[in-house]
């Protein structure tokens, strides 16, 4: 029985009316930590060279998506966590429909087999400036180290370690706030030198140049930057006054993420010019060229090797999660024949991980066939951003839905004005996704039929058709509601 239907006939208590009564008064937290637990989870340096090609503008690129993306997935995602149980399928389930459930949490899950090749580029092309920094323009390279590094990390999950989700929450410090501050305080020194900017820096660069939507694509790279409100709005529940301090940690969190954002973005945009920018290696270029100049070069290894522990870290702690979430689901509906759904002796999803690498690899290859590595970088990220954009749309819709046809449904949380932050929402996730295939003018095979082919079969065909043929195809022995009750160690 799903959690839709089990829940379907029982009397409506929220998910954080039920948390707060069970917590004792220390096992709140405070509005303040839940914002810096938000900041730890969204913000980082990875898309910093992207948006530093815009110079100024940057600013405004980072703002918008901020209003119209950020916001409202915060605020709408925290009502439905707090009125709720059972993560974005049962949210989308009681809202729109079990198949449209099963889409929502399956681009959840499917959108990192994307992700994960875009990452790991960025990784690769860090840990280039390691060993040597020509080696960061160089597709076979970066294939390789996905390769490598991946199966690794299937394997590290595989055994069921435990302790590996702690090594995200240092990644924040180890591999965004300290190379971060550290290279927005070089760029300060390095212009308060009387340096020039590489970047213009008046008013009149304030907003990108208009060129056709090709000139503003990038910005679809920053719905990527902010996604995953979703999972941090559990945290609700955990609050003294949820209407009150949930706000105000989101507020907080959306102005340090700005700040970490913006800053290393204009840093590097100070330091390194557009036209010489690696979307992978752009960090490390910068911090090159600023050690280079104060004479500090022997420094680019360790802030290299200290961005790829940061990057390993999130990876690790982002490998299970997603797929174990699809596991549950599909035990309970039968929506994943029975071979994804076995767990090894650790009670660890392997097959899932295992055939989710063997598309991986296969896409990883995609660096040594695509031209430039930048390129590859944002066919991926694009193709990341879309299949998540279409779970966020059946959110908001699901959001409207419940709060129409439930309006007595407690919730810890009332999101206000949620037609409207649905509709704003909904709206700028459609035009991101729209958006992304188009070519961005900085696109360098110049093919956009090639383009168009890559990013619409990559987006449509894992985020649409793979979970209907799923759906489509699935048999009643696909149910295994007895496993489901199995907990991995």
């Amino acid at each position: 029985m799903s959690t839709a239907d089990a829940s379907a006939d029982q009397p409506a208590v929220p998910a954080a009316s039920r948390a707060r009564a069970k917590l004792p008064a220390r096992a709140y937290i405070s509005w303040v930590a839940l914002a810096l637990m938000t900041t730890s989870s969204v913000a980082s340096l990875r898309p910093s060279p992207t948006m530093a090609m815009y110079g100024l503008a940057c600013v405004f690129l980072y703002l918008l998506p901020a209003v119209v993306f950020l916001l409202p997935t915060s605020l709408v995602s925290a009502e439905l966590a707090s009125g709720y149980d059972g993560g974005v399928y049962n949210w989308v389930s009681r809202g729109i429909s079990k198949p449209m459930g099963f889409l929502a949490v399956w681009c959840q899950f499917a959108m990192t087999i994307f992700y994960y090749p875009s990452l790991l580029g960025f990784v690769a092309s860090t840990l280039a400036y390691v060993i040597n920094p020509e080696l960061a323009s160089s597709g076979v390279w970066t294939a390789i180290v996905i390769v490598v590094v991946y199966w690794s990390g299937v394997w590290v999950s595989s055994r069921g370690t435990k302790g590996v989700a702690g090594l995200a929450s240092g990644g924040l410090i180890i591999g965004t706030l300290i190379p971060g501050v550290l290279l927005v305080t070089l760029g300060v020194v390095f212009l308060g030198q009387g340096n020039a900017s590489a970047a213009p820096m008046t008013a009149d660069h304030l907003l990108p140049v208009w060129a056709g939507l090709s000139s503003l694509v990038l910005i679809v790279n920053n719905f990527l930057s902010y996604s995953g409100m979703e999972m941090n709005a559990v945290h609700v529940g955990s609050l003294r006054s949820p209407d009150k301090e949930f706000p105000r940690a989101i507020f907080l969190a959306m102005g340090l993420v700005l700040l970490i954002f913006i800053l290393p973005a204009l840093a590097i945009s100070w330091i390194v010019p557009a036209e010489q920018l690696s979307l992978t290696a752009g960090i490390m270029q910068a911090f090159d060229a600023v050690f280079a100049y104060f004479g500090s070069q022997w420094l680019t290894p360790i802030i290299g090797i200290m961005l790829v522990t940061a990057s390993l870290g999130g990876m690790l702690t982002w490998l299970a999660g997603p797929s174990k979430g699809l596991l549950l689901i599909s035990r309970q509906e039968g929506y994943l024949p029975p071979f994804l759904q076995k767990l090894n002796k650790n009670g660890i999803q392997q097959n899932i991980l295992v055939t989710q690498g063997v598309i991986t690899t296969v896409i990883a290859l995609g660096y040594a066939l695509v031209p430039s590595v930048s390129s590859a970088y944002w066919i991926f990220s694009v193709i990341t951003t879309q299949v998540y954009l279409i779970m966020y749309l059946l959110m908001f819709v699901a959001a409207v839905r419940l709060r129409r046809n439930d309006p007595d449904h407690p919730r810890g949380y009332r999101a206000p004005m949620l037609g409207a932050l649905c509709g704003v929402g909904f709206a700028a996730s459609l035009a991101a996704l729209l958006v992304g295939f188009v070519p961005p003018s900085q696109f360098e095979s110049g093919n956009a039929g090639l383009y168009l082919l890559i990013v619409a079969g990559g987006a449509l065909g894992l985020g649409l058709l793979v979970p209907f043929l799923f759906y489509r195809l699935r048999k009643p022995s696909w149910k295994l509601p007895e496993a489901s009750e199995v907990s991995p160690s």
